[in-house]
């Protein structure tokens, strides 16, 4: 094999409640809090629609500064069709902005290290090729609204 090939599935927008953190507390692997998510949108050249209210981000703060994170969503396509949306990632901030990520501003992509592995699940035969799509995503730049770029692996 001499490449991995892929195509564009969508981006994704989120809307995150920070003020709205859960907090879990340390624990054996790190600090764990959970963050709801609001809703967002997702638009690509195959799909388009919101993000539904309700989905939320686990995250682990590990003692090596890097954050775990493992989030579930629900999307409705703009033409009625529900999917689940699962992902786990990893994200790395650079130590020089990892004080004002942590407080919710901006720092620029090459500041930042998201990768995340996309899983989809629906009923819907209309996008029932998601079912057995392989993706991955690259985030960022974080602060404020997380913004993913999907990509499905070929």
């Amino acid at each position: 094999m001499d490449s991995l090939k892929w195509e564009p599935l969508f981006a994704l927008t989120l809307d995150i409640a920070f003020d709205r953190l859960q907090p879990i507390g340390k624990m054996p692997i790190g600090w764990r809090g959970i963050y709801p998510v609001n809703g967002g949108r997702f638009e690509g050249p195959k799909l388009r629609g919101k993000v539904m209210p309700d989905g939320a981000d686990w995250v682990v703060r590990r003692a090596d500064g890097s954050t775990m994170i493992d989030v579930r969503l629900g999307l409705m396509t703009d033409d009625g069709a529900a999917i689940a949306m699962t992902y786990t990632g990893l994200i790395c901030i650079a130590e020089a902005a990892s004080d004002r990520f942590r407080r919710g501003e901006r720092v620029a992509y090459d500041e930042t290290y998201i990768r995340t592995t996309p899983r989809f699940e629906t009923g819907d035969p209309r996008y029932d090729w998601l079912n057995r799509v392989i993706a991955v995503a690259n985030g960022g730049p974080p602060g404020g609204t997380p913004t993913y770029q999907v990509f499905a692996i070929l």
